[in-house]
């Protein structure tokens, strides 16, 4: 439960339970386009998908390092990743499509575009990142802001692997370790090209 003294709790209960609506109606949205593609191209992009609400603890830790209280007004307000869907495909090309694929939604409005795969971040993270809204008509039309995440295998073994990682250090990753991370990062894309070249050769064939 989400709560802070002066909010009504009935707002944060009904204000969660639209999060969950919107989930709802994305992971739906998401699963017709990427079966509509699949249908059309005889060939399914996506490995895996998963999604979630972000926990109590984590909006507390992203407010805090923003320097906010714990209010329904500042969750709106600054964090945009309450609702998460993250899509794992097997292809860089795949991301592209996928990306595409999203944009050309009726029922998702794209707010940002993070292309962290052509501008990796320093730790040598890579994903492309939307921030769409998610229409909910109730009473009446709101519009409830999601995070997608879309990134190789490759991509995601690393991006687990470096999360696992951050979680065991309280303080300062060593810089013996944030060297060898980012020199994984550079062997993961460069297997990504790899198997995207694979892939286009195995496509000849058809």
């Amino acid at each position: 439960m989400i709560y802070k003294e002066g909010d009504k709790m009935d707002d944060f209960d009904y204000q969660m339970l639209k999060y969950k609506f919107a989930l709802t109606k994305l992971e739906t949205e998401i699963n017709i386009l990427t079966e509509d593609y699949a249908f059309k191209h005889k060939y399914n992009p996506v490995e895996h998908i998963k999604s979630r609400i972000k926990t109590r603890e984590s909006v507390l830790q992203k407010l805090q390092k923003k320097n906010c209280e714990m209010t329904l007004e500042n969750i709106k307000e600054h964090v945009h990743d309450m609702i998460g869907i993250r899509i794992v495909c097997s292809f860089l090309s795949d991301v592209k499509n996928i990306v595409h694929m999203i944009e050309k939604s009726k029922h998702l409005l794209v707010k940002k575009e993070k292309d962290y795969i052509t501008s990796p971040k320093d730790s040598g993270y890579t994903s492309y990142h939307l921030i769409v809204y998610v229409p909910l008509c109730l009473e009446e039309e709101e519009f409830i802001e999601a995070e997608i995440q879309i990134r190789t295998v490759a991509m995601d073994f690393w991006a687990s692997l470096d999360h696992k990682i951050q979680y065991k250090f309280s303080e300062e990753i060593p810089e013996e370790i944030k060297t060898e991370l980012y020199n994984c990062s550079l062997a993961i894309k460069a297997l990504d090209h790899k198997m995207l070249l694979l892939s286009e050769i195995v496509n000849r064939y058809k």
